[in-house]
């Protein structure tokens, strides 16, 4: 289970950053707890197709991108069209975020596009150099720090909450509203295509098993289980942080990243006090540079294994030793060119470019959802790792829940 656990906090890694610490964050200042159900409903929503790669990932010891080949050389090309298109907003996006609250943490006189460009070039160099071994370590020891802090936090600015605010639902009523909600959705908890880097990590948890003591399917799923719960309660705690704090005090949440770090560690502050503030400060920087880190990975990995099935090379990303292959490396290097290109040249307002990013990652939700479902469905597989038909309703309500809200999206 610790084995398998490395996955699950891998998860947890990529997603506790920009949509919990961001966009939990400003829901709760600006709504209150009113759009908590929203980010209770995604996190549900989301599950089954997170859940079908975990399936794959563990019963085939392969990446569910070998699953979309199986539908046709199409299902590849589709995934790419759909979700690599975005990994460079993305990657810009959270290196910003994790810049602001760097500098502010730090005290640095440094520009927000350097930092961010360099804090890009920085994890380009420990995946390329560490692989798999460095980034399951990095990310277990920084995700101690953000989960003990931000439940300490939570529990303290509960009496400030303002309750009634859950049941309010003026917002179904105002376009910006319904665009926000929109993109508090697309990465929440992580954006959809994030399921084929899971898939990944799943099967090479696996594979390091060994022989003789490959765990069970439940096993498998329970893990990633406790993974993705720990996710959406700290999403919950987030926001009732902003709700408590920012949304009870009447402040309006920061456009520029450094502007809106100093407001989330002054929650910490106002909250816990300065020395503790200091522990959370350097715990919320450390979410958001994991998530960062694993962001970039999870794009390396998926644009590498995209290429590979759609060209028939067979090569595995990483070998067991952790040692990255040459298209992973390849990835890297291109996801931190346009990653640093884009900083320098839409960084006009932080929160409009996290916006786009996760609302761009909830529109193509859809689509990745339905691929997930067709390999479990439709792929050679075990049956014992297939879906019941719970699961399988509840993604298929998913893919018609997404794509309608998506289509609203262009309309508003």
């Amino acid at each position: 289970m610790w084995r398998l656990m490395g996955p699950a906090l891998l998860f947890c890694g990529s997603a506790i950053g920009t949509s919990h610490l961001v966009q939990s964050t400003r829901a709760g200042a600006l709504y209150g707890l009113a759009l908590l159900s929203v980010i209770l409903l995604a996190g549900i929503l989301k599950y089954p197709a997170f859940r079908f790669a975990v399936d794959y990932g563990h019963s085939m010891r392969q990446s569910i991108m070998v699953g979309y080949r199986e539908l046709g050389w199409w299902a590849p090309l589709l995934f790419a069209a759909a979700g690599l298109t975005i990994l460079p907003i993305i990657i810009a996006a959270l290196s910003v975020a994790t810049a602001g609250i760097s500098i502010v943490v730090f005290g640095v006189d440094f520009s927000v596009q350097l930092t961010a460009i360099s804090l890009i070039a920085i994890c380009a160099l420990v995946l390329i150099f560490g692989g798999y071994n460095w980034l399951d370590r990095i990310n277990r020891v920084l995700m101690l720090f953000l989960v003990g802090a931000t439940l300490v936090t939570t529990v303290l600015v509960l009496p400030q909450v303002n309750w009634p605010t859950f049941f309010d639902v003026d917002w179904v009523f105002d376009p910006k509203a319904i665009l926000f909600v929109i993109a508090l959705a697309g990465f929440m908890p992580t954006a959809l295509e994030a399921s084929v880097a899971q898939s990944m990590w799943t099967a090479e948890a696996e594979n390091r098993l060994g022989e003789g003591r490959l765990a069970t399917t439940r096993d498998a799923r329970g893990a990633f289980l406790i993974g993705y719960t720990l996710t959406m309660l700290l999403a919950v705690c987030f926001c009732i942080m902003g709700a408590g704090v920012m949304h009870a005090g009447g402040v309006v949440p920061e456009s520029s990243a450094i502007g809106f770090a100093k407001q989330v560690i002054g929650l910490y502050s106002s909250t816990l006090g300065g020395g503790a503030a200091a522990l959370a400060a350097i715990a919320a920087m450390s979410a958001m540079l994991t998530t960062l880190l694993v962001a970039m990975d999870i794009g390396a990995r998926n644009a590498a294994t995209t290429w590979q099935e759609t060209f028939g090379q067979s090569e595995t990303i990483q070998t067991g030793q952790g040692t990255p292959n040459l298209p992973y490396c390849a990835s890297i290097v291109l996801l931190t060119v346009a990653g640093a290109t884009i900083v320098l040249t839409l960084l006009n307002s932080f929160t409009d470019l996290l916006d786009l990013a996760t609302s761009a990652a909830f529109v193509i939700a859809p689509v990745i959802a339905g691929l997930n479902h067709l390999v479990v469905t439709r792929c050679a597989m075990p049956d014992s790792a297939r879906p019941n038909l719970v699961m399988k309703a509840l993604n298929i309500s998913a893919i018609v829940i997404m794509a309608g809200l998506g289509v609203s999206y262009f309309m508003i």
